[in-house]
């Protein structure tokens, strides 16, 4: 079973043992995260969201979309001249990683046989696809439920405001939360990031 199928007992889980992301939870009562079926328009999505905000991603993605005429394959990726990915907003750096994950054939990989771990080395052989790229992947196309991206800056900020009254924290004290949340890292994850933006985020 993936997160969303589990959805229900991770919310009611981290519930019980956590009463700050209980109350968030009850916030936005009926929500859940949605997976996206498509491996390489999530893998392509997350490279675009890198480093900007989830409102200025999703208009640099729909730009892309609209170059791509709505169908993103590797096919329409790599036939898009530099030229035209650079007026979506896309930079010179991002240009070359859609190119390489395009001509990549990691997304062949049967990741169910795949740990967490195993899954994340596999996709950061695309030069271009980092470790938050990865968890990226992980959480909305394979739907693995106990990722918690501690470079993400959204999450980090959602846990600064919500545990730290927005006080600047250090790694070590992001890393109690993996214990914490465990094994529904990801749910609590998505909570932290929707109790900040007004849309919910996707990649």
């Amino acid at each position: 079973m993936n997160v969303v199928e589990q959805w229900q007992l991770a919310v009611e889980e981290l519930s019980r043992r956590d009463s700050t992301i209980e109350e968030i939870i009850s916030q936005y009562s009926g929500e859940k995260m949605a997976l996206r079926g498509k491996p390489f328009e999530t893998l392509c999505r997350s490279i675009v969201g890198q480093q900007i905000s989830v409102k200025a991603a999703d208009s640099v993605w729909t730009k892309v979309e609209d170059l791509c005429n709505g169908n993103i394959n590797k096919e329409e990726i790599i036939n898009l001249s530099n030229e035209e990915m650079r007026s979506a907003g896309l930079s010179k750096q991002k240009i070359t990683y859609l190119k390489n994950i395009a001509s990549s054939d990691v997304l062949t990989t049967n990741w169910g046989e795949l740990s967490d771990a195993e899954a994340i080395d596999r996709l950061c052989k695309i030069k271009g696809v980092g470790v938050w790229t990865a968890e990226m992947f992980l959480i909305f196309n394979l739907g693995r439920p106990d990722v918690l991206p501690l470079a993400d800056i959204g999450l980090i900020r959602g846990i600064e405001k919500h545990y730290y009254n927005s006080e600047r924290i250090d790694k070590k004290e992001l890393e109690k939360f993996r214990t914490k949340w465990s094994p529904w890292c990801t749910v609590a994850t998505w909570y932290m990031w929707r109790s900040l933006d007004p849309i919910p985020v996707e990649y």
